[in-house]
């Protein structure tokens, strides 16, 4: 039964290894623990589901979440949590009922996973920044257009722009997914996890966490 939890970006630095005597970029992600908070089956639903809470709700919190959620929570004796995300399983392990906490020692240490998160926000930006583009020749004449894109007609389409055309607009602020990292450092007791590389989002970001869904070795 593959799970993913929800945790939170708290950053970048980076580790030692003796082995290979490499500094490793990586991240640290806070993982408090998931509480089963909706339990799906076949026989009731039609499908088989398991729905994780997590980030407890302040007082504030409380006074702006939905009436209905409140009383869900409140029916199966669960504290409050602000996000909630739905998992597709086969089927409902041995053990697993509502209340049940996972944490960080889901994950195991050298093992591979994925993460998806919402990525920065960059605004409005040109094509070479938004698709790496190559720039106009900055001599010749060329005037203040250095960084603009040229052409985007066809010339057997009587001029016409061709839909997907690769133009300038709105970078980021999109849903990413950075597959096969690996994890390095798992962390029980501060309930943080430490994987190598980035993952989306900046600092304090909600991000996804799932054990990877290709094999290492082929594609990771």
């Amino acid at each position: 039964m593959s799970l993913t939890l929800i945790g939170k970006k708290r950053g970048m630095t980076r580790l030692f290894d003796i082995k290979s005597n490499k500094s490793i970029p990586c991240t640290v992600i806070e993982l408090e623990p998931n509480v089963v908070s909706q339990i799906k089956t076949i026989e009731n639903d039609g499908y088989s589901a398991l729905q994780l809470s997590a980030i407890r709700m302040t007082s504030a919190d409380k006074n702006r979440a939905r009436k209905p959620d409140l009383g869900r929570y409140a029916k199966t004796n669960i504290e409050p949590r602000k996000h909630s995300l739905e998992t597709r399983v086969s089927s409902i392990e041995e053990g697993i009922v509502l209340g049940k906490e996972i944490g960080a020692d889901y994950f195991l240490e050298d093992e591979f996973v994925d993460v998806s998160g919402q990525s920065k926000g960059k605004g409005y930006q040109g094509v070479i920044k938004r698709h790496g583009k190559s720039s106009i020749a900055g001599s010749h004449g060329v005037g203040p257009v250095e960084r603009h894109m040229g052409s985007i007609g066809c010339i057997r389409g009587k001029g016409q722009v061709k839909p997907g055309k690769k133009m300038a607009g709105h970078m980021g602020a999109e849903r990413v997914t950075t597959e096969c990292l690996r994890v390095i450092k798992v962390d029980v007791e501060l309930s943080a996890i430490v994987v190598t590389g980035a993952v989306p989002g900046c600092a304090g970001a909600l991000v996804y966490i799932r054990k990877a869904m290709k094999k290492r070795g082929k594609q990771c």
